[in-house]
């Protein structure tokens, strides 16, 4: 139906949305467990939209002049290993940082990621593609945090950012695909 670059570009969104939806409203427990009040998980969501709102314009800019694939690539990596770093959370500022680094790692991926979906997505049919990156993104997010929210009940917050790295770095893999096509792996 689609073409393997459109495809894998939707799958690698799909899935970097669920690793990113598992935290969702856990994100203000887990601020809470390490210390965090009601301001510093204010600040922490507030970092975290700020960097990428200053970067994003920046980085797509500079993404018109470089490999948009190996951008959104580094973006997507970027993202697990911040992801992972929740597992060094233990205070408000290293919150902070954490939330930096994703917002670093969103302002890197989003605009390159828009950029190639419209690049590769078949025109006839771009309604329905940018709809399906959109619900599907949505849809996942939503089964996502229900998830989250069992592992932590069932497990803790490490067996969740564990997953949540563990997910980012499948959304890498899955853009294999648009990678191999473009020679980034030369």
């Amino acid at each position: 139906m689609f073409n393997r670059r459109t495809r894998a570009l939707l799958f690698a969104d799909i899935t970097w949305f669920f690793g990113e939806g598992m935290l969702g409203p856990l994100f203000a427990v887990f601020a809470q467990r390490i210390g965090g009040d009601i301001l510093d998980i204010t600040w922490a969501w507030a970092v975290y939209l700020i960097v990428t709102g200053l970067l994003i314009v920046f980085i797509g800019k500079i993404s018109d002049k470089v490999n948009k694939n190996k951008l959104v690539f580094y973006g997507y990596i970027l993202n697990a290993v911040f992801t992972f770093s929740y597992l060094l959370v233990d205070s408000p500022a290293r919150l902070l940082a954490v939330q930096a680094g994703l917002g670093v790692a969103a302002a890197m991926a989003t605009p390159t990621w828009n950029a190639l979906y419209a690049k590769y997505e078949d025109k006839k049919k771009d309604g329905l593609l940018w709809g399906l990156a959109d619900g599907m993104s949505q849809l996942f997010t939503g089964i996502a945090i229900i998830i989250g929210g069992l592992i932590v009940v069932h497990y803790s917050f490490d067996a969740l950012f564990i997953l949540m790295g563990i997910v980012q770095l499948i959304s890498c893999v899955l853009l294999y695909p648009v990678l191999k096509s473009n020679a980034l792996l030369r």
